[in-house]
């Protein structure tokens, strides 16, 4: 079923999934309806993103729980849109119904409080927040405060926020000052995909992530040159546009080290694509200063692959246990790449270690909670927004 089709279909449908809905979950005949408001990047391939994947797939599984989804794409540079971005936006919320429930992207809501605070008087709001604005990367610290502010100024005024791991929702409600109970949380799902060959069982590494200062390849290039008598290779999957300034500094950086020849920015990949870049890798890395999940490492996970990651936000939750108790991935600390060819060595050096971390990563794999856990999760916390609109804060 298509996205087009899905718009107008009247029945709701039960999605293929690895998880299906808990007895009790009953299907309506007929769906209640939200709005969902979204970049208007979120369809493209060109720079793709985690948050822009999960606002995809939860429209299609939506309808599984009981609603119907009208979506809403709006074209601007969020969180810090032009001029015809905010009033498109406002024209979009405006022409609802009183009443009518939303469902807002983090990153086109929370910078545009004079906007989003007003229609939260009469509108039934809920905030889907992928990453909190302040918490990018290489942000001018003024221009960080403001985001901030802006942000918590919007979370305070909806009636839920909808966080994508338990690490984000601590964040949110320790740091804008939110009450817990309207704050929760919905987790990226999973789907469980064919186990991953790998190339020789060692050497292949792969990075999915965009090329932007938060995802910190540099950190991975600086740890590669450590271990560059290794016999490894890598491939950094993920786009390019973000930050040019930044891409053209780590071509450099891997210039200078002498690695061009091993370590290959691949711009991005999906489909079958990127199905053939998991099934080439021997370890997945990551090397992120912030993340609030990590869906790319569970992307991994979901195909037996061992994960190497920084321990920074929610990526402790994205690794997670096998139920034997056994991690499918080493966690180090940021900001020390040293740590992270130390790791590597261990990788390279103990096949008990390799043989560890495979073994856990395919419980893991087998224990994933599917993308309609995650549906069900969102499907709760609209039911149970207010009936009555207002202004919480």
């Amino acid at each position: 079923m298509t996205d087009a089709t899905l718009e107008k279909a009247p029945l709701a449908y039960v999605p293929a999934q690895t998880t299906v809905p808990k007895t009790g979950d009953l299907i309506p005949m007929s769906l209640s309806s939200v709005h969902f408001v979204m970049p208007g990047g979120v369809h493209d391939t060109t720079n793709p993103s985690g948050g822009n994947a999960y606002d995809r797939r939860v429209c299609l599984d939506l309808p599984g729980f009981g609603w119907q989804v009208h979506k809403h794409l709006v074209p601007g540079s969020w969180p810090r849109p032009q001029t015809a971005a905010r009033t498109e936006l406002a024209r979009t919320l405006a022409e609802l119904p009183d009443g009518t429930a939303v469902l807002i992207d983090g990153i086109v809501a929370c910078g545009v409080p004079e906007i989003v605070v007003a229609e939260a008087e009469r509108l039934r709001l809920a905030v889907l927040v992928h990453l909190p604005l302040g918490d990018e990367t290489g942000l001018a610290p003024e221009v960080a405060a403001e985001l901030d502010a802006r942000e918590r100024a919007v979370l305070r005024a909806v009636p839920a926020v909808i966080a994508t791991s338990d690490w984000a929702v601590r964040r949110l409600v320790s740091h804008h000052g939110l009450a817990p109970d309207r704050v929760h949380v919905a987790a990226p799902g999973a789907d469980i995909a064919p186990l991953a060959p790998g190339t020789d069982g060692v050497s292949h590494l792969l990075c999915v992530a965009s090329v932007t200062p938060r995802k910190g390849q540099h950190r991975l290039v600086e740890a590669l040159a450590a271990v560059r008598h290794l016999p490894w290779t890598c491939v950094c999957v993920g786009g390019l546009n973000h930050d040019p300034e930044y891409v053209a500094g780590l071509r450099a950086l891997i210039a200078r080290h002498g690695l061009t020849d091993r370590l290959h920015l691949a711009g991005p990949r999906s489909g079958a694509d990127l199905d053939a870049s998991y099934a080439a890798a021997d370890l997945m890395v990551l090397t992120s200063y912030a993340e609030t999940y990590g869906m790319a490492v569970t992307e991994a996970l979901a195909r037996g692959i061992p994960v190497l990651a920084t321990d920074v936000g929610g990526l402790p939750e994205a690794v997670g246990r096998a139920p034997d108790g056994g991690v499918p991935g080493i966690l180090v600390p940021p900001e020390d790449p040293a740590a992270l060819a130390a790791e590597l060595r261990g990788w390279f050096g103990e096949a008990d270690v390799r043989r560890r971390l495979k073994a856990a990563a395919r419980g893991r794999r087998a224990a994933l909670d599917g993308w309609a856990a995650t549906a069900r999760s969102l499907a709760g916390v609209l039911r149970r927004l207010p009936e009555t609109p207002g202004r919480v804060a």
